[in-house]
């Protein structure tokens, strides 16, 4: 079984910001910005329909730990890209670590003083708020929604809010319920600028508008 790409959103308000000073290489001080929160939820079934085991985030966050334990960089970007790759033009934080709390994985991101994450700092003292997603491969149960042989490859920065929380309640569920609003919701999510995709949404979100006059 070949595995497939995952990516789950964090809310904005699970992240908190953090300044703290340091030093460079020239012995002069600096400021840097650090975010800190939820990366991956488990044992709940999100808004992508999966569910994560307690055991399948433990064993990611220990891999991804190792890295860092061994100075190896766990780069992430500001927005996914289409693929598990790390675009070195697209990096704009460096992972420094992460930690089991209760069935959640929470971690800390650095961000850096690159074109990428200089638009984080922006964006962030402006006083506007980022989530965060992660991005990683594993196998999920189409009858059950179960993840599987989960590897984390990074946590990503992202403008997106998890959807339970960013949409009103009764319409996130009733769009849910409806026909075809699943899949409408989860292309919304996960693919913002295919012209093809956005067509179909929007066909699907009329269809779901006539539904709820009837």
């Amino acid at each position: 079984m070949n595995k497939q790409m995952l990516m789950e959103y964090q809310n904005p308000s699970s992240m908190s910001t953090e300044i703290l000073e340091s030093v460079d290489a020239l012995g002069q001080k600096k400021k840097d910005l650090y975010m800190k929160g939820i990366f991956i939820q488990g044992d709940i079934r999100n808004h992508n329909q999966r569910v994560y085991p307690v055991s399948e985030i433990q064993n990611a966050v220990t891999s991804l730990n190792t890295l860092i334990e061994t100075d190896i960089p766990v780069y992430g970007q500001l927005d996914h890209p289409d693929d598990l790759k790390i675009s070195l033009d697209r990096v704009s934080h460096i992972i420094t670590g992460m930690w089991m709390e209760g069935a959640n994985g929470l971690g800390k991101l650095k961000v850096l003083s690159t074109p990428m994450g200089n638009i984080i700092r922006s964006i962030i003292e402006s006083g506007a708020k980022l989530g965060v997603s992660s991005r990683g491969s594993g196998n999920v149960n189409e009858s059950t929604g179960q993840v599987s042989e989960f590897e984390i490859i990074t946590v990503d920065v992202v403008a997106q809010p998890s959807a339970m929380n960013a949409w009103p309640k009764p319409v996130y569920e009733s769009l849910l319920n409806s026909r075809g609003g699943y899949k409408a919701f989860e292309i919304a999510e996960e693919i913002n600028h295919n012209p093809r995709v956005q067509k179909y949404l929007t066909e699907q979100l009329t269809r779901f508008i006539k539904e709820l006059k009837r």
